[in-house]
């Protein structure tokens, strides 16, 4: 079967049906609604998140004061979260809360997915992406009170699914494996985020170039490049550092992109895109699909949400509006 060739969204090929930007967007208005205030919630904790502060008295003082029923559940190994969640939602609870980083936050998502119970995110792990891009407040206490005086919404917003996993950041092929994979828990604990920049640039000293066979709501495409990045959020967990600029986390589709080149020039003119929100770069190749499999010569690692997986084939595709977030009123709904 033929191929179509590799097209770039930087303006130098023809247009591509695939391309970012060229679906149809979303009424945001179709997402979106005031959340009530909640008298009783479970809140789920990692203690071994990234960020050492007394969580439990930050909740007790702000809950206390606010007289809402919490119940603290506290996980221990991989799992945890996924199963006190679904106890929560089994006894009742009309929203679940979670305290720890983007690991954590994906194990109670997987098991909200598809009810009528909303997520509380309380940020504290080392990167907190996803709090980042719905516009979470990191202060410990600011994201509580969304639970109870109003200053609260409801926004519906997509998951991503690989296999039987749901993930809601991203799926990383290649040198973003390779990068997570170096950043351990002893450096992030030591180094913070700066952990994943030490880890990128051991990565960088011998990345492995690979042949992506791409086949996208059944059309194919096939590239080269040093990562493929099958992307739900663009958030960088910076505000306003993201992959591109067209990733929308309510959009209903998973966003593709691929470095193509490894050499210096290339990456400083992809990081020059982020950091300044210019738009995709040569380097960048960037289409939009709701269904993907991804085919890798040679077989790269890969990563979900920041957890390296072993997953052949790799087949993913979007649950649109699949889990409902309790945001700030006054966050701007940009993705």
């Amino acid at each position: 079967m033929a191929v179509a060739p590799p097209n770039d969204i930087s303006g130098h090929a023809p247009a591509d049906p695939l391309a970012a930007g060229d679906h149809p967007a979303p009424d945001p208005n179709a997402r979106e609604r005031p959340a009530p205030r909640y008298d009783r919630i479970a809140v789920i904790v990692n203690p071994a998140a990234g960020q050492d502060r007394p969580i439990l008295g930050i909740l007790n003082r702000a809950f206390h004061a606010a007289k809402v029923d919490w119940d603290v559940f506290v996980t221990k190994k991989a799992g945890d979260g996924q199963r006190y969640t679904r106890q929560a939602i089994e006894a009742g609870y009309p929203a679940v809360a979670v305290y720890g980083g983007d690991g954590t936050v994906g194990e109670v998502t997987s098991a909200l997915v598809g009810t009528d119970v909303p997520l509380a995110i309380f940020p504290g792990g080392t990167a907190n992406v996803m709090s980042v891009e719905l516009g979470i407040p990191g202060d410990l206490e600011e994201a509580c009170a969304l639970v109870f005086n109003g200053a609260g919404r409801l926004r519906k917003i997509d998951v991503g699914q690989i296999g039987d996993q749901v993930f809601m950041l991203r799926v990383g092929i290649g040198f973003e494996a390779e990068m997570v994979e170096g950043a351990d828990r002893e450096k992030k604990d030591r180094f913070g985020t700066l952990a994943y920049a030490l880890s990128a640039l051991q990565a960088l000293r011998e990345p492995t170039m690979a042949r992506y066979h791409l086949t996208l709501d059944g059309q194919l495409r096939e590239t080269e490049g040093m990562t493929c990045i099958i992307a739900n959020t663009g958030s960088l967990g910076r505000t306003n550092l993201t992959l591109a600029s067209a990733i929308s986390v309510s959009d209903g589709l998973l966003d593709v992109i691929v470095v193509r080149r490894s050499d210096l020039p290339s990456l400083l003119s992809v990081a020059a895109s982020v950091l300044t929100g210019s738009g995709n770069p040569a380097p960048l190749q960037h289409w939009q699909a709701r269904e993907i499999t991804v085919q890798v010569e040679p077989q790269q690692s890969v990563t979900v949400d920041g957890e390296m997986v072993e997953v052949n084939p790799i087949s993913v595709r979007v649950l649109p509006q699949a889990l409902s977030v309790i945001v700030p009123v006054t966050a701007d709904p940009v993705s």
